[in-house]
């Protein structure tokens, strides 16, 4: 038995990396997932793994810039699943690395539709699912750029503080309805997509960085976000918890 037995949740960005390792962490402890990912195949062979594994899991391909697939994205949850419990926001992207001013227009604003926009659509949909269904609680993936800066990453922090203050917002508007919102602040995690990226001495670098002397690992953020999803967070909403090895206090 786990403690979020028999909750519904979607996950949004959960095709590999931080969003799988939530979907498949939530599966764990007990809820029935769809796995929501702008990739297809990848959203697929995430909800196979997790039911392979004696999980209950959908998958569902939708980009989270479109306003209207979320909201068909929720429907369809409720009309199969009959509510909506959780919702992992956790679709994003990171931006090329340049100062502010050699950012194309179209560079800044493929991060903020995305990283910015799709918060807010996704929230849209959820939000009077879990209304009619008497409450829920809405996890939105920030980072530790959402309260501080680096170098070079103006439409990426500026997106991730977005998300800090939209999380806020709503945490405000809809406690009253049973409705927590918090946002979760990662610091490098070891994703394959960051080991690809990066060249085995950058990637060292970043984390001897981390106080703890590692990088994060997905499954940290996920046991994290499965937390904020659970009754044990019952009095937490509105909230930014930081999972970065203690990078952002040095």
């Amino acid at each position: 038995m786990g403690n979020l037995d028999g909750r519904i949740a979607i996950v949004t960005g959960a095709g590999a990396g931080i969003g799988a390792a939530c979907a498949r962490e939530l599966a764990r402890r007990g809820a029935i997932v769809v796995v929501s990912d702008i990739n297809a195949s990848a959203a697929q062979r995430v909800a196979a793994e997790i039911t392979s594994t004696g999980g209950n899991a959908t998958s569902s391909m939708t980009d989270v810039r479109e306003p209207e697939a979320l909201v068909a994205l929720v429907k369809q949850t409720v009309s199969e699943r009959g509510r909506l419990d959780i919702a992992v926001n956790n679709a994003g992207i990171s931006a090329e690395q340049l100062p502010i001013a050699d950012l194309t227009p179209e560079l800044w604003r493929k991060t903020l539709d995305i990283n910015i926009d799709g918060v807010f659509f996704s929230m849209r949909a959820e939000i009077p699912a879990m209304i009619v269904g008497g409450g829920g609680s809405i996890i939105n993936m920030g980072s530790i750029l959402s309260s501080i800066a680096w170098p070079n990453a103006a439409a990426y922090t500026t997106s991730k503080h977005a998300v800090l203050g939209m999380t806020r917002s709503a945490a405000l508007d809809y406690a009253s309805v049973g409705i927590r919102v918090n946002a979760v602040g990662p610091g490098f995690v070891s994703t394959d997509l960051v080991r690809n990226a990066l060249s085995p001495e950058v990637f060292n670098e970043l984390a001897s960085m981390h106080p703890i002397g590692r990088m994060g690992s997905p499954d940290d953020v996920a046991k994290l976000v499965a937390f904020l999803a659970s009754d044990d967070s019952a009095n937490i909403t509105g909230g930014y918890q930081v999972t970065d090895g203690g990078f952002s206090i040095r």
